[in-house]
């Protein structure tokens, strides 16, 4: 493991690949994709020809700031289906930078391990009520804007809910998952109630590369606000948030 220094060296290099305007084109769009994306696909989306687009996925790749997987087209496959075709995701690393050196994860980490050490439960419940109060504190009318400005990617569904395509806190909740989950469930129902909506729209429905909560469309699906708002059939919350 390197020190803060030269994880922060390194990440500006990284991150200098998004100063290029069609670089952040491309990596804007395959981030909002939940499958990985093909070359023409993203040259579409980009306005760009097909090899611009693979040398700057390619270099975004590089940069660790996208993954790569190799798979044939639906309904292609067997003799003269052809090699399998580059596709690209967004990666599920962190890049961050600080200046100076500053590591809140390990503050984050030593707070969380505090929580999980606590049986009777009572920091558990303090951790809920400051993340309602932050919530309430940072909400507005426009919920998507008050989401987007806590860290998560918000993503409509057709229903009227809301997706949540990324947890802000990624990194803590690979090691304390429920405790993250508790957070975040607590800090989008207090955005819900300060734009004047339900608090019980906010429920845990965790899913592999998302975060564990989704915010139900307006009306009787959503969860009573108090409960543990654990969406039917959905499990505890699941590794890989």
């Amino acid at each position: 493991m390197g020190t803060n220094e030269n994880r922060d060296r390194d990440a500006i290099s990284d991150l200098s690949s998004l100063d290029d305007a069609v670089r952040r084109r491309l990596y804007d769009y395959v981030r909002t994709r939940d499958e990985p994306v093909g070359r023409e696909e993203a040259a579409g989306a980009a306005g760009i020809s097909r090899t611009l687009a693979a040398y700057h996925l390619d270099k975004l790749a590089d940069a660790g700031l996208l993954t790569t997987s190799y798979a044939r087209a639906a309904g292609r496959g067997g003799p003269g289906a052809g090699r399998p075709a580059k596709r690209y995701a967004r990666t599920d690393e962190e890049l961050s930078v600080s200046v100076p050196p500053r590591d809140y994860g390990l503050l984050a980490g030593v707070l969380a391990e505090a929580v999980a050490a606590d049986d009777s439960g009572t920091v558990r419940e303090a951790v809920a009520a400051a993340a309602h109060a932050a919530g309430r504190s940072a909400g507005g009318e426009d919920l998507t804007s008050a989401l987007r400005g806590c860290g998560y990617e918000p993503a409509t569904t057709a229903e009227g809910g809301v997706d949540l395509r990324n947890c802000p806190f990624h990194r803590l909740a690979r090691e304390h998952t429920e405790l993250v989950c508790w957070l975040n469930l607590h800090l989008v129902r207090g955005l819900l109630e300060a734009g004047g909506q339900p608090a019980g729209r906010a429920v845990l429905a965790p899913r592999p590369g998302h975060c564990c909560v989704v915010v139900d469309p307006p009306g009787p699906a959503g969860g009573a606000p108090g409960s543990g708002g654990l969406r039917a059939g959905s499990g505890k919350p699941a590794e890989g948030h």
